[in-house]
């Protein structure tokens, strides 16, 4: 695994091939071998774009939700997760350490379809002892991106 590579396509991942072997002095070929055996062995998951979802129209609503939960016997808390993050909606899943088991950050059109899936699936589920809801407000960096300008948008007061 070539660190600089993977950290190159953490940083973009539009760069090309010939944009990754003119940074690393590494030849095309040999970053094309790289990164497809990163992608083979599951280091690589996936590539994404970061959108900031407050400049369209239909903008969605996103909400982390704090989840205890039973763990089971010998499994623990993973089919719990498993289970959870099936659903479309869900966008991540985490264990925690701390107040809480899981965190699950989920996404929707509108406040109240996040709600109504917390309460008719998420709460109600096998195992989960209680949940916590905190909806996003206002995103300002996601994935190391910026999502908004250095300003402060509460006006200013003039003495």
């Amino acid at each position: 695994m070539n660190k600089t590579i993977l950290n190159l396509l953490v940083e973009n991942a539009r760069y090309t091939i010939k944009d990754i072997s003119d940074m690393t002095g590494i030849e095309p070929e040999a970053v094309r071998a790289e990164i497809k055996q990163m992608e083979n062995e599951g280091l690589i998951c996936g590539y994404k774009t970061v959108v900031d979802w407050s400049k369209v129209d239909n903008a969605k609503v996103s909400a982390l939700i704090e989840l205890n939960v039973t763990p089971q016997h010998e499994a623990g808390f993973e089919d719990t997760a498993i289970n959870i993050m099936k659903y479309p909606e869900v966008e991540s899943v985490y264990l925690m350490s701390g107040r809480y088991d899981l965190c699950v950050i989920v996404k929707g059109k509108t406040f109240q379809e996040v709600a109504m899936f917390v309460g008719k699936v998420l709460a109600p589920m096998k195992n989960v002892i209680s949940t916590s809801t905190h909806f996003v407000l206002k995103r300002y960096k996601e994935l190391d991106v910026m999502l908004c300008e250095d300003n402060d948008d509460r006006g200013s007061i003039s003495l």
